[in-house]
């Protein structure tokens, strides 16, 4: 018996809809799609959602369910993360949005939006017995994730995502010495419970959920002339390679960063400090190497939901 199943990602900067079926324990991904949604622009700070940001939101996600409805859906699995779980405001939107789409929103935990995470970089690619950091950087949070083939040890989420470092450091661009010093000092400051845990567990590897890491990894390949259709679940990236991608980032504004090839508009704000929290992370630590996960959440939703599906 074939079952379909969507699933949306409400994240603060992208909203994602994947649409699956499953048939005799297979899952054949039919339809992917993401908008640059950015409900968490002009409040995530001060922990509300905009007028005009909500009515992005509302709007994309009706056009999900016409999405949906034409792909004869059985089961819509919806979750909202950090800017809707944080905002003072983020029930009413719920609220709106189910009133105008029919489509009912989960909030989740940064814990449980972890959990998803690794699912879905587990489904992706081979992590074996090696201790990876797993790292999903969100515009509202930022996920990490210590674990390896079989299990988790380690997991926390952050409300460091981009757009708060975003609007709360980046004054200039190009982003200036100062703020990318000041930046340090906030990771430093912010995230004392993962450099416990990295050094109590020493992982090896870095591993990169989607988001900022599809784009580096984008550019990576156009610099190297890689198909990167041709890796669907994991895409090439080093560490090297990484530094050199990062000064060019950081190094030019806007208009110029639109014309690094592989750099795409939804990508091309965030991605400065986002770029500065993955260098912060591979200075920091001596990792081994790094890998690119293009699954994330909704991966991982679907990985759970399946699972259960096999056990019944």
């Amino acid at each position: 018996m074939k079952e379909r199943i969507a699933v949306i990602d409400l994240g603060t900067n992208t909203f994602h809809l994947l649409i699956a079926e499953l048939e005799n324990k297979k899952t054949n991904i039919l339809h992917r799609e993401k908008q640059p949604v950015k409900i968490g622009v002009g409040g995530i700070n001060q922990q509300v959602i905009r007028e005009a940001a909500i009515q992005r939101g509302v709007t994309c996600i009706k056009k999900f369910r016409e999405t949906i409805d034409q792909w004869n859906v059985n089961l819509t699995l919806a979750f909202g993360t950090s800017a809707l779980r944080n905002a003072i405001n983020g029930l009413e939107v719920i609220e709106k949005i189910k009133k105008e789409s029919g489509i009912e929103i989960k909030l989740i935990s940064g814990d449980e939006e972890a959990e998803y995470i690794y699912f879905g970089v587990r489904s992706a690619l081979s992590l074996g017995k090696e201790k990876s950091l797993i790292v999903d950087i969100g515009g509202g949070s930022v996920e990490f994730i210590i674990g390896d083939g079989e299990k988790i040890y380690w997991k926390e989420s952050f409300e460091i995502g981009a757009q708060r470092l975003l609007e709360q450091y980046q004054k200039h661009d190009p982003i200036n010495a100062e703020e990318i010093k000041a930046l340090d000092v906030h990771f430093v400051n912010s995230l004392a419970p993962l450099i416990h845990a990295i050094h109590n567990l020493m992982p090896t590897i870095l591993v990169g959920s989607s988001g900022t890491f599809d784009t580096l990894s984008e550019i990576y390949c156009f610099n190297h002339h890689i198909d990167i259709a041709s890796h669907p679940s994991e895409t090439p990236l080093t560490i090297s390679d990484f530094y050199k991608i990062h000064e060019e980032i950081i190094s030019k504004d806007r208009v110029q960063r639109l014309q690094i090839p592989g750099m795409i508009e939804m990508r091309a704000d965030m991605i400065v400090v986002a770029s500065c929290l993955v260098k912060y992370l591979l200075t920091k630590f001596s990792f081994q190497k790094i890998r690119v996960s293009s699954y994330s959440l909704k991966e991982g939703v679907l990985a759970k939901w399946k699972a259960s599906k096999n056990q019944s």
